[in-house]
């Protein structure tokens, strides 16, 4: 029953609000003035303040599987930097920033109709220890901030033993892309919307495209109530009748009556006709239609049988991005658009279908059985509904599969991925940050030998990087990409072998690989024989010398973006050299490199403007 208080502000709020329905426009502000006057009288909830107190997922990040430094686990718990600005281990940080990524050869071709309102490039949901009604939330970011462009809320109590029928994901702000003046640290504390449920589950979207270098999130603050007042259960809003216009019954009713006399005067069949859509010829409307988004689409398909069947027709739906639609997309979603998709070549379900949205019958059974015959690209980032009995389904019933990515599919089982090797079609491959082993990934470049671009970055369970460097030489001599950052036992026998047999690698990151000595020749051995490289990653190792420099500089003419972060080793000189034979380059980090400050970076920006050198700083 409910608390003899609440009851009778009910009846309170309901009696002011028929007053203010049926009285004068003195009355209604009688009542307002009444109902504010209330608000001061009734007992306010105690506000709770919360920091992280789990991360359940994310997309990427820049740190270690197996350490803490530049992680999403930093979010967790009070700010380790904040108030202080610059580059800080102990801070989250997400994988990419900028638009580099966007033009190297291995970056995805774009996805048709995906909504201009969609920018999220990364994702961290965190956990917090009471759900509560939020009222404010806090994001401490400590180095280039504007990096958030969405909150979400969750209805889904994260430390629930089990799922509730319905999960619910509601937008709490949104925003633009920024580009900040400067990266010194900030306290952003959008104004967000009210929700009608509680909730301890936030995710955070990024866009880090338009910053300047790597973004840092310190720690998250969520403030919030544990029970609404009696104000916000009840409010109603309030009517100036003097305002009242038409009923949207009479503005449908008129509008329907000018619609009839149009087509009356222009001698037009209401009933049979389309108007002048009818003369137009069907490749010209599925043009047309082809601008619209996929929800666009689906309301437009309600207005008549003359749209409907073309907004069904499954030329509509050669390539389609679910991606922006994650939180909704679910079996149902699935079910609805199968008939839609016989003919799907491209479709991106990143994001989607975790925590029981979509289901192994759902996905494998019903839609793959149905639209994967055709697929030639197949996008599933982060989507934690697939196991072992999915990538079966897909390497049985996606044949012609050329692009596949699992970037972040952390949850399936290491044998899982045997199944790829079936799939001796495919050129792009994305496995980052996930579980695959050395037997499988073996058995997949043995069959998979027309691979265009690997990424096997953050894959922590291969035990020996020099076996898999020995047999990608033997069997991928097409490959343009290799992405190994954060390799932990890759040598200079695996380099040697690597370029004998990859001579048309034009990406090759080796950030982070901390065994490689420069000392061996393995950096001068790879500038001498990859010609064509534009992009070369060798972060944090500490070995990089002037004579590797050089050695790029005279043999990788088309070299766009360097990574030489961390090193001692490199004079201002050589980089120089590098700068003036290295007409395309367009990044160079030149980040915690002793030998080049700050008025250095400042005087070859000055002389080579076209660069963007990247210089971080610690306070």
């Amino acid at each position: 029953m409910f608390p003899l208080l609440t009851v009778l502000s009910m009846f309170y709020y309901i009696c002011l609000w028929r007053r203010a329905r049926t009285g004068t426009r003195g009355q209604i502000m009688n009542s307002r003035q009444a109902i504010e006057s209330n608000q001061r009288t009734l007992p306010l909830t105690v506000e709770v303040e919360q920091y992280v107190k789990e991360i359940v997922d994310f997309s990427s990040h820049y740190g270690s599987e197996n350490s803490m430094s530049y992680t999403m686990w930093n979010l967790a718990g009070m700010p380790n930097v904040y108030p202080s600005s610059g580059d800080f281990t102990q801070t989250a940080v997400f994988r990419m920033y900028g638009k580099w990524w966007e033009q190297c050869a291995s970056a995805p071709q774009p996805f048709r109709r995906t909504p201009d309102r969609f920018h999220s490039q990364d994702y961290v949901e965190l956990a917090f220890e009471d759900p509560v009604y939020p009222t404010s939330i806090d994001i401490l970011e400590t180095y280039h901030p504007g990096a958030v462009i969405r909150i979400l809320a969750c209805s889904l109590n994260p430390f629930s033993q089990s799922l509730p029928a319905e999960v619910r994901w509601e937008e709490l702000w949104s925003g633009e892309p920024l580009k900040m003046v400067t990266p010194q640290a900030r306290q952003f504390s959008p104004c967000i919307k009210q929700i009608n449920f509680p909730t301890n589950l936030i995710r955070l979207e990024v866009n880090s495209s338009l910053l300047e270098y790597y973004a840092e999130l310190d720690a998250v603050v969520l403030h919030g109530v544990k029970e609404r007042s009696l104000l916000s259960l009840y409010k109603m809003p309030l009517i100036d009748i003097n305002d009242l216009s038409d009923s949207d019954e009479e503005k449908d009713a008129y509008e329907a009556e000018r619609l009839h006399k149009q087509c009356r005067d222009t001698g037009i069949n209401e009933h049979t006709n389309n108007g002048y859509f009818d003369k137009l010829p069907y490749e010209l409307i599925q043009l047309l239609l082809d601008h619209l988004t996929l929800p666009d689409l689906c309301r437009l398909a309600q207005t008549c049988k003359l749209l409907y069947q073309h907004c069904c027709d499954p030329l509509q739906y050669i390539q389609l991005s679910l991606q922006p639609y994650w939180a909704r997309v679910n079996d149902a979603a699935l079910d609805h658009l199968q008939s839609r998709c016989t003919l799907i070549q491209r479709l991106n379900l990143s994001w989607s279908g975790n925590r029981g949205a979509i289901t192994l019958a759902g996905f494998c059974s019903r839609f793959l059985k149905v639209c994967g015959s055709q697929l030639v690209c197949l996008e599933l980032a982060c989507c934690h509904f697939l196991n072992e009995s999915c990538l079966e389904v897909i390497a049985q019933m996606c044949l012609n599969l050329q692009e596949l990515n699992l970037s972040s599919c952390d949850r399936l089982h290491p044998q899982a991925f045997s199944h790829i090797s079936k799939l001796v079609g495919l050129r792009r491959l994305i496995l980052y940050r996930t579980k695959i082993e050395q037997t499988a990934l073996l058995s997949i470049l043995n069959f998979c030998t027309d691979l265009r671009h690997l990424n096997l970055g953050s894959c922590i369970m291969i035990e020996d990087y020099d076996m898999i460097a020995s047999m990608i030489s033997a069997k991928s001599k097409n490959l343009k990409s290799l992405d190994i950052w954060r390799c932990k036992n890759i040598t200079e026998k695996g380099i040697i072998e690597l370029v004998s047999g990859c001579r048309l690698l034009e990406e090759l990151d080796l950030g982070w690989c901390s065994t490689l000595q420069s000392s061996t020749g393995c950096f001068v051995h790879l500038a001498r024989h990859l010609p064509k490289l534009r992009k070369f990653f060798v972060t944090a190792n500490r070995t990089v010398c002037d004579t590797d420099i050089e050695e790029l500089a005279a043999n990788c003419p088309n070299l766009q973006h360097l990574d030489i972060l961390g090193t001692r080793m490199v004079s201002p000189a050589s980089l120089r050299k590098l700068l003036q034979s290295c007409k395309d380059l367009l990044l160079l980090d030149v980040s915690f490199c002793s030998q080049i400050d700050t008025r250095m970076v400042q005087e070859l920006t000055v002389q080579f403007p076209k660069v963007f050198i990247k210089k971080s700083f610690t306070q």
